[in-house]
């Protein structure tokens, strides 16, 4: 079970990594606003993930619940502002 739960933080933590590689990536090429926004989230979604997999596999003497909880509030309110006050 331990083993599970190791590949979905891990996997979890590279598709968003990915994802937010592939969006930056695209924001240079193109510079679309919406592709910024989307690229932000992703990026804090993957620091997200990285504390996860920090604080549930690699140090769990650290509570680092705060952290991913204002990296996943960044991440949203990110890809929000985005969406509501950037439309053209």
């Amino acid at each position: 079970m331990y083993a599970f739960a190791t590949a979905v933080y891990v996997l979890s933590f590279l598709t968003s990594a990915v994802c937010g590689w592939l969006l930056v990536r695209s924001y240079l090429t193109n510079r679309t606003k919406l592709l910024l926004w989307c690229a932000a989230c992703f990026v804090l979604l993957a620091i997200n993930n990285f504390f996860v997999v920090t604080d549930m596999l690699l140090i769990p003497d650290i509570d680092f619940t705060y952290v991913r909880s204002l990296m996943a509030l960044s991440a949203v309110s990110t890809l929000l502002y985005g969406f509501i006050w950037e439309l053209d």
